[in-house]
């Protein structure tokens, strides 16, 4: 593993919320779970820091609710975060707070060095665009031109993520749920991006397609050396593709480490919790 860590989050902080003296303070909030009682305020993610280094996948877990699809869209700029900073180890940003830039630099960062795909398809894909037209879009944002040169792409990542090129020119609507996850997984690849974020990805696919696009993953892991993110509230998946992880309860993490670590000899009373549940 690389020194040099791919993306580096420092003190994120996202609340729902204007706050009030009983829980503004983050040191002795007074807060039920990530709920202030007093104003109503919800602190969805809370003083959240790590490193995620080239080629490496990293899981976050927790139940529903505890912040993380929250987290993921502050870092792929869907949400504006209340404070913190993150930077990229690309030369032309170096040392930058992504999260400072302008709207602009956001966008080029999204359509070069990020892809997404999200729990619910419908988020990530055109519905009424063809497959293989979600993937040209994509590349089109990127600054692709070459119509000939995007079919290529276009063709050779549906054929990576399994889908019959016969179909190609289909609507993702007329798609299952799990070969929309592999159309959604193949346009976050179009641009090369070397961090992609996984949020949910498996929930509400049936047992057999989730294992497929778990394989899928990993594969496409091992492959390209890209750097991930996994959010899911399934140890199970965090299990089989991560190789570190953070546990977040009520917008905290409260526990972090190598992935194996964490299952064998959980620490925290909730990751216990989570384990035990799983055996």
């Amino acid at each position: 593993m690389h020194e040099q860590p791919m993306l580096s989050v420092r003190n994120l902080e996202k609340q729902f919320g204007p706050g009030c003296r009983m829980c503004k303070n983050p040191i002795g909030r007074q807060l039920e779970k990530n709920y202030c009682p007093h104003c109503r305020t919800v602190y969805a993610c809370q003083n959240i820091s790590f490193d995620l280094f080239p080629g490496e996948i990293l899981g976050i877990v927790g139940e529903s609710g505890s912040g993380k699809s929250t987290l993921m869209q502050c870092l792929y700029f869907d949400e504006e975060l209340t404070a913190g900073e993150a930077s990229i180890n690309i030369s032309d940003l170096d040392g930058e707070n992504v999260f400072t830039l302008s709207n602009q630099q956001k966008r080029y960062i999204r359509n070069h060095y990020f892809g997404m795909v999200y729990q619910n398809p419908m988020k990530g894909l055109k519905m009424d665009f063809s497959a293989i037209g979600n993937i040209a879009e994509k590349l089109i944002a990127a600054g692709g031109r070459n119509v000939a040169e995007m079919e290529v792409i276009g063709k050779t990542l549906l054929e990576k993520v399994h889908i019959p090129l016969f179909r190609m020119k289909e609507e993702p609507r007329r798609f299952s749920g799990g070969m929309q996850q592999r159309v959604q997984i193949a346009k976050a690849l179009s641009n090369q991006a070397p961090v992609l974020f996984l949020d949910e990805v498996t929930t509400g696919l049936d047992l057999s397609v989730q294992a497929s696009v778990l394989d899928l993953i990993k594969k496409i892991q091992r492959e390209l050396g890209i750097s991930m993110i996994v959010v899911s509230h399934d140890l199970a998946v965090i299990r089989m593709l991560a190789d570190r992880t953070l546990v977040m309860l009520n917008g905290a993490v409260v526990e972090e480490g190598l992935t194996d670590q964490i299952l064998e000899d959980p620490q925290s009373p909730y990751t216990q919790q989570l384990v035990y549940s799983l055996l």
